[in-house]
């Protein structure tokens, strides 16, 4: 995750991890200094439990405030959050 993505996102925006991304939600990772800094302003990071199976990574793992949703959840945060960006 770059600096300049973690810059572009607001405080109290809500960020989901899909695919590789879902990696830099262990803790322990490279990226856990921007993930840390997203969640010190509020943010709310979610990764799917799909997406955590698909890649054998465990809940327990996962960096503390790091949350683990199902897609039923993922449509919520899109009911929520009308305005949706999507980086890869």
């Amino acid at each position: 995750m770059s600096q300049a993505l973690v810059e572009r996102i607001a405080s109290k925006d809500s960020v989901v991890l899909q695919a590789g991304s879902a990696w830099a939600a262990i803790a322990g990772h490279q990226d856990n200094t921007q993930l840390n800094q997203l969640l010190s302003q509020g943010c709310d990071v979610y990764v799917l439990q799909d997406v955590l199976a698909m890649q054998g990574i465990e809940r327990q793992k996962l960096l503390p405030g790091v949350l683990a949703i199902d897609y039923p959840g993922l449509v919520e945060l899109t009911v929520k959050h009308p305005v949706i960006h999507t980086w890869c």
